[in-house]
């Protein structure tokens, strides 16, 4: 194992957390773009007993950043007709939406690849370690998300399940998809 200097640690940190952060927003518009008309058409059945009854209709970008959770496993909490609250996944629950349960995990990777080769990993732990810096730039924007993308109905609110959502979709994955590409950059070095 070698010994990193500083420059090239910095290096990891920066090459990381802009490849984490590059990872999520890239992994939200893949979401966006590929199911966009299917959530449009799913939600206009919903958004016309909203505006009948004079609430806010669901935006289809709401809906995507909840599909885009779903692929981490993060379910969705809803308010229920008979009080409470239930969780759901779209994605396991419809059809079509399965792959995108690949593509977290495969953004990931690249961007620890990524964050491994800026930090010029010349060894797996050194590369993992320099992978799982993508953690930085993915856990802030999974935060955010996880408040922007809420909707609110009646007393209660439809959004991604907050401890999941930080704890899974924000650290688990970015640091170990992004340590194992980091480790994998490696190979890759000159």
């Amino acid at each position: 194992m070698s010994v990193p200097d500083q420059s090239n640690r910095m290096s990891g940190i920066t090459g990381g957390a802009a490849a984490g952060a590059v990872a999520y927003v890239l992994g939200y518009l893949v979401v966006y773009v590929t199911q966009g008309d299917r959530i449009e058409e799913g939600l206009s059945g919903i958004n016309f007993f909203a505006d009948l009854f004079g609430g806010d209709p669901i935006s289809t970008w709401q809906a995507a950043g909840w599909m885009f959770y779903n692929a981490h496993f993060v379910d969705i909490n809803a308010p229920s007709l008979i009080g409470g609250a239930q969780s759901a996944n779209l994605l396991s629950q419809g059809e079509g939406g399965s792959l995108l349960f690949v593509l977290p995990p495969l953004l990931l990777l690249v961007a620890g690849v990524v964050a491994g080769r800026a930090a010029s990993a010349s060894d797996p732990v050194d590369g993992a370690q320099a992978g799982a810096f993508v953690l930085v730039g993915y856990l802030p924007l999974a935060v955010i998300g996880a408040f922007l993308f809420r909707y609110s109905v009646g007393d209660g609110t439809v959004a991604p399940d907050i401890v999941t959502a930080v704890l899974l979709a924000g650290a688990v994955y970015p640091a170990v998809f992004g340590a194992i590409g980091g480790a994998a950059s490696s190979l890759l070095s000159d």
